[in-house]
């Protein structure tokens, strides 16, 4: 009775509220002279805060038309992916620049407590530039017919399993509020199942997953209650015209008095300071009220059956902590999560989900692996300010990306090693051709292939045991067995030849029998030069650059005794040419190193008496050669040109 007597208030209030707001319109219209004085908009802003208190909220939009992604803005538009009758899967779907690479997926999973999925409107908005986002939207259960069926905890569980199955694999799952529950329950089947479609990470964000951790008053108030005071009071039926008519649910209005309630006081001074700032004519803070609270009182009704068994199993019996979850029949056993990553976060002031009660998700999945456990409690947030707000733009949804960039596989950024391609067995050196397992033979059969291989006599000389060992043996620990065993060395390099992937498309160069590889003498050990990489010579001498042939053409090939060490002889210096050269001769200074260079080659170049006159007589030349005007003709007659050596040469001051 109590939702028809709501449904009558509304309907009773509907020409009240048309009078408000006609009265609103006459006394902000800007040719009333009433709206410019105090008292005009005094009455302009009762009229207005009369008809929001009473207004009865419709869905709101997203209202998400674009965003910057790799610096440049591009638009946004959501299309639905996904559908069923209490739920869809709404895609964020961006216009990304030409190379910019794939992006982590993440699934929102909005809460089904009261309001709508654009509730979470600036956690999709702060994760766009980021990520691929998709985000669940609850229908409002008075909005979907009784013929359809029930909708269950159980029901809302295998819509996030469908959902995730939808998205494929490599999925990052964002639990916020009341979904933390399901989220958890819903991963830990499908690692049971070792469905390839699980999470790569699930995020928990202010959930009650434990509520007997600081139980907060939405707690105590379900335990002091019980779930027949639940079903006896606060479940209803859909009133008549609505398209649910007869279904029993939980009013969403009733869910709205209990957050308000909680904290009454705060929304009072709200709805105040409303008034006083369209009194003051504050157009922005007015606006960011209108925009709060046109969310906040928008809410929908739950379907009874997942309301109580919520209530029930959440809230009173904490069946997840204590392991007696059941779905379906089947028991949860949430220690089968082992690949999914989990991140949990907190606010320091939550009032509805008490600190701790999101992080116990962290000592119920214990087989998650220590470097994919992340807790993080963000200081001087609430509830709400957990997944909204500049904190969370912040501080907040920057470690959400990271953590999913760190555990995820398929996106560009991929932190994680991809599977190796098969290298090309042409593009491979014989010496690289070994397989793991030629590696992994022990270091006693190295020593003793070592010393059966076969060396000349000439080079070959009986080591003595006082000589230390890095004079000794440092080339004969390395040689293959080019000569000795040829048929372990043929079966070696068919094991390597047979053990590398090879593509259908490509002609791998297997060794031929007689030439054995390198890599068939080495084992644990690190790679070591061979005999036939360096010069033939006695053991102490020093070690020669590795050459890159074959073992077997260098140990046929006849050994050459060492190069001499030849002297580089010192280049003479090059003489400069174009614009340098030019510089150098036409240097004013007589001084300059490069002029004297010059005077000094210029006897060896020409035999006349006069290269030899002394410096008086040829400044006196100079000076009878700048008066000639056949001589200065072509010249700027600055100071620097007379000085110049040469009449008819160019120089730097005249080029400028």
């Amino acid at each position: 009775m109590l939702y028809h007597f709501y449904e009558m208030n509304h309907a009773a209030l509907v020409p009240l509220r048309a009078m408000a707001d006609a009265t609103r319109l006459f006394y902000q219209h800007p040719f009333n002279p009433m709206s410019h004085t105090q008292a005009g908009r005094s009455i302009a802003a009762a009229a207005e805060v009369f008809e929001r208190n009473t207004r009865v909220y419709a869905k709101p939009e997203f209202g998400l038309h674009e965003t910057v992604v790799a610096g440049q803005r591009v638009p946004v538009q959501d299309k639905v992916v996904w559908e069923k009758p209490f739920g869809r899967l709404l895609h964020f779907e961006r216009a990304t620049p030409p190379r910019h690479g794939q992006d982590p997926r993440i699934l929102i999973v909005a809460p089904m407590s009261g309001h709508y999925a654009t509730l979470l409107r600036g956690t999709v908005e702060a994760l766009l530039p980021y990520a691929d986002v998709y985000i669940t939207d609850w229908t409002d259960a008075r909005m979907v017919p009784i013929t359809e069926g029930r909708f269950d905890l159980d029901d809302y569980v295998d819509y996030l399993i469908e959902m995730m199955r939808f998205l494929g694999p490599d999925t990052h799952v964002v639990g916020v509020c009341q979904p933390a529950v399901p989220v958890m329950i819903a991963t830990a089947l499908m690692e049971a199942d070792e469905d390839p479609c699980a999470p790569a990470t699930m995020t928990l964000m202010g959930g009650p997953i434990d509520t007997r951790e600081n139980p907060t008053a939405v707690n105590r108030l379900a335990q002091e209650k019980g779930i027949d005071w639940f079903r006896d009071n606060v479940i209803m039926a859909v009133p008549f015209p609505q398209p649910g008519f007869m279904r029993p649910v939980y009013p969403g209005f009733l869910q709205l008095t209990g957050f308000m309630s909680m904290n009454l006081d705060r929304h009072m001074t709200a709805h105040k300071d409303f008034f006083w700032h369209l009194v003051k004519d504050d157009g922005d803070s007015a606006d960011k009220h209108r925009g709060f609270y046109d969310e906040y009182n928008a809410v929908m009704d739950l379907t009874a059956e997942f309301y109580l068994q919520t209530v029930e199993e959440v809230f009173i019996k904490h069946s997840l902590p204590k392991g007696e979850m059941m779905h379906r029949g089947k028991r949860v056993d949430l220690t089968a999560i082992r690949r999914t990553a989990l991140l949990t976060v907190e606010g320091e002031n939550d009032d509805i989900s008490g600190v701790g009660q999101t992080k116990a998700a962290q000592k119920l999945c214990i087989n998650i692996p220590e470097d994919k456990r992340v807790h993080y409690m963000q200081p001087k947030v609430g509830h709400y300010g957990v997944f909204n707000g500049s904190r969370f733009r912040a501080e907040i949804a920057p470690r959400i990306v990271d953590f999913a960039l760190t555990h995820g596989t398929t996106h560009a950024a991929a932190a994680l090693p991809r599977k190796a391609a098969a290298p090309k067995m042409e593009s491979l050196k014989p010496e690289t051709a070994a397989t793991p397992s030629e590696n992994a033979k022990s270091a006693k059969a190295a020593e003793s292939l070592a010393a059966a291989t076969v060396v000349p006599a000439e080079v070959k000389k009986p080591a003595t045991p006082a000589r230390p060992a890095a004079k000794a043996k440092p080339a004969a620990k390395a040689r293959p067995a080019a000569e000795a065993k040829p048929a372990k060395a043929e079966s070696r390099a068919t094991m390597s030849a047979d053990a590398k992937p090879v593509k259908p498309a490509a002609k791998p160069a297997q060794p031929k029998a007689d030439k054995p590889t390198a890599a068939a003498a080495t084992q644990d050990e690190p790679p070591r030069r061979a005999d036939n990489d360096q010069p033939a010579r006695a053991p102490e001498a020093a070690p020669a650059p590795a050459d890159p042939v074959t073992p077997a053409k260098a140990a046929a090939r006849p050994k050459a005794a060492p190069r001499p060490v030849q002297k580089k002889e010192r280049r003479k210096p090059v003489a400069p040419q174009g614009p340098q050269k030019l510089r150098m001769v036409t240097a004013a200074s007589p001084r300059s190193p490069t002029r004297a260079a010059a005077n000094a080659a210029a006897p060896a170049k020409t035999a006349e008496p006069a290269a030899a006159a002394p410096a008086k007589e040829k400044v006196a030349r100079g000076r009878k050669a700048s008066t000639d005007p056949k001589a200065t003709k072509g010249k700027t007659g600055t100071r620097q040109n007379r000085r110049t050596p040469r009449a008819g040469k160019r120089t730097l001051t005249s080029r400028r």
